[in-house]
C-alpha cells in the first residue's frame, strides 16, 4: 500500500466510533461501577481486624494483581466451559475486567481510607457513632476526595484495557477495526485510527480528571 486510504479512513469512521460508543464506552462504565463497588468492599476486608477475612482480600488482591488479565479472561471464557460454567462473551468480559478493576482500585480506596486523619474517627466516635456510621458519613466521604487521582487514572487504563476483550469475540472499538481492516489487509490504517480514538477519549477523561481535582482542592481549602 502506497500512503493511507482516505476514502478507507472516511467510510470506517462512523463503523468505528459506533464500535466505540456500543462496546467500549458501555463495557468502561459498567465495569468500573462494579469494579469500585468491588473494590470497596476489598479495601474494609484488608482493614479488617479479622485476619481470615483480611488475608482472602490480600490473596485476592495479590492473585489478579500478579496475573495477565488477558489470561483471567481466557480463563473465565475458555476454561470455565470445561468446568461447566459456560458464558456469553459480554458477561465474560464485564465479569473480567470488573474483578481486574476491584484488585487495583482496591489499594487505591484503602490507601485513602488509611490517608483520613485518625483524629476524624476519634472524634466520631466521641459524638456517638459507632464504627460503621463513621465509616459511612465521616471517613469514606473524605477519602473519596483522596482516591480521586488514582481512581481516574484506574479509569483511563480501563479504557485501553477494554481493547483486549476483542481476543474473546466482544465487539468494541479494536475488533471494529480488525474486521474493517479484514478485507483489505490495511490494518495500519485502521488501527490508527483506532488509536486515535483511543486517545480522544482518554484525553477526555484526563480534562475531567483535572478539573474534578481542581475542583475538590477549592473544596477542601474552602
Amino acid at each position: 500500500m502506497n500512503g493511507i486510504d482516505w476514502d478507507l479512513v472516511r467510510r470506517s469512521l462512523l463503523p468505528l466510533l459506533e464500535g466505540l460508543v456500543r462496546g467500549t464506552i458501555p463495557l468502561t462504565v459498567i465495569t468500573f461501577v462494579l469494579g469500585l463497588a468491588l473494590a470497596v468492599l476489598l479495601a474494609l476486608m484488608r482493614l479488617s481486624g479479622n485476619p481470615v477475612v483480611s488475608g482472602i482480600a490480600r490473596a485476592y488482591v495479590s492473585i489478579i494483581r500478579g496475573t495477565p488479565l488477558l489470561l483471567q479472561l481466557f480463563i473465565i471464557f475458555f476454561a470455565l466451559p470445561s468446568l461447566g460454567v459456560t458464558l456469553d462473551p459480554w458477561p465474560s468480559a464485564i465479569i473480567g475486567l470488573s474483578l481486574n478493576v476491584g484488585a487495583y482500585a482496591s489499594e487505591a480506596v484503602r490507601g485513602a481510607i488509611l490517608a483520613v486523619p485518625r483524629g476524624q474517627w476519634e472524634a466520631a466516635m466521641t459524638v456517638g457513632m459507632d464504627r460503621r456510621t463513621t465509616l459511612r458519613r465521616v471517613v469514606l466521604p473524605q477519602a473519596s476526595r483522596i482516591a480521586v487521582p488514582p481512581l481516574s487514572n484506574t479509569l483511563i487504563s480501563l479504557v485501553k484495557d477494554t481493547s483486549l476483550v476483542s481476543a474473546i469475540t466482544v465487539t468494541e472499538l479494536l475488533r471494529t477495526a480488525q474486521q474493517i481492516a479484514a478485507p483489505t489487509f490495511d490494518f495500519f490504517t485502521l488501527y490508527g485510527l483506532a488509536a486515535v480514538y483511543y486517545w480522544v477519549v482518554c484525553l477526555v477523561l484526563s480534562f475531567g480528571q483535572t478539573r474534578l481535582e481542581t475542583r475538590l482542592s477549592r473544596y477542601v481549602a474552602a
